[in-house]
């Protein structure tokens, strides 16, 4: 086992927690910001600050701990890119150091997302608990979530539709969108369940697309996971089943957000999603016929920013429209 000695930099640090992969994460938490504003007319900054700083450590904390599972876990520590896709043995980084820096970025999850709760209520306070845990369980304990077949659907619902709900919660949170009372022992639970459909709704593009990011890492890196033990959806189902999985959900995005603009929950101008069609329907075929880690696995990447930038972009068009109206 190679244990590292530098000490951490910026750039080693960024590569530990795969920093441009965090759009993953702050792209669904400003859609959810966006649609907030334009829906329901509401903003609250110092929430807006607090969830952010708290979602961005929890989403570092995970990626670090993932790639500290990877190298401590690693069968095969040669050949599948190992030697240059784990910032652990690229960077030749000092493991206790890196533990350190993984327990910093969890504390000071916890305590924004705390300060949040204090200055919001009990059901953030419990969606935060879930998805701070589902985060850590992702990559951590003695079967982490992303080396079973459950890992895409864990993180796409997660990242895609727990984040774009609390980025909305944390602004509406004395609205009577969802209220719970506890008097007795009797929890008692009341929601808007045709507000939260919508939620879910416009949510759908983020948890496809997030959970296709996973899919299609799992499908470039099926021999390094069978080697490695890592048992995920495409070894259950098998490759081709994958594919198909990966290439159907795409447009089901699209019969959503179709379905959202004839609802009136996103603005007239969504309509200019579809456009992105196009795009991703060259990287759906692209990755159909050659799935690499190196060469490929970055369309659904793509795919995911070309999808959630266009729906961001146009919620801030609707809500510009409706400014000026």
């Amino acid at each position: 086992m190679i244990i590292g000695d530098n000490q951490m930099n910026i750039l080693s640090f960024l590569k530990l927690v795969e920093i441009q992969t965090k759009v993953a994460s702050v792209i669904p938490f400003l859609i959810g910001t966006l649609y907030c504003i334009y829906r329901y007319n509401t903003f609250i900054l110092k929430n807006f600050i607090l969830m952010f700083i708290s979602l961005l450590c929890i989403d570092m904390a995970t990626t670090a701990i993932n790639n500290y599972q990877d190298y401590k876990k690693a069968i095969k520590k040669h050949g599948y890119g190992y030697e240059y896709h784990n910032a652990i043995v690229s960077h030749k980084l000092n493991v206790k150091k890196v533990r350190e820096i993984i327990y910093v970025l969890m504390v000071l999850a916890v305590t924004f997302g705390l300060l949040l709760y204090i200055n919001t209520n009990i059901i953030v306070l419990f969606v935060g608990a879930v998805s701070f845990t589902v985060g850590i369980l992702y990559s951590y304990g003695p079967l982490p979530i992303s080396r079973t077949p459950f890992g895409e659907i864990l993180s796409g619902f997660t990242m895609g539709f727990f984040i774009i709900f609390l980025a909305i919660y944390i602004h509406i949170f004395d609205k009577d969108f969802i209220m719970l009372a506890i008097y007795k022992g009797i929890v008692n639970i009341q929601f808007n369940l045709i507000e939260l459909i919508y939620v879910f709704l416009i949510s759908l593009t983020s948890i496809i697309s997030i959970a296709n990011i996973m899919l299609a890492n799992n499908i470039c890196d099926i021999e390094e996971d069978i080697e490695n033990k890592r048992y995920t959806l495409p070894i259950y189902i098998g490759k081709d089943r994958g594919l198909k999985i990966f290439k159907i959900s795409y447009y089901l995005i699209y019969v959503a957000i179709m379905i959202s603009i004839g609802l009136r929950i996103l603005p007239y101008v969504s309509i200019l999603i579809l456009t992105t069609l196009i795009p991703v329907n060259k990287n759906i075929k692209a990755f159909y016929e050659y799935q690499s880690k190196k060469d490929t696995f970055v369309l659904a990447v793509k795919n995911f920013l070309i999808i959630n930038g266009t729906l961001a972009l146009t919620l801030l068009i609707g809500l510009l429209i409706s400014i000026v109206h």
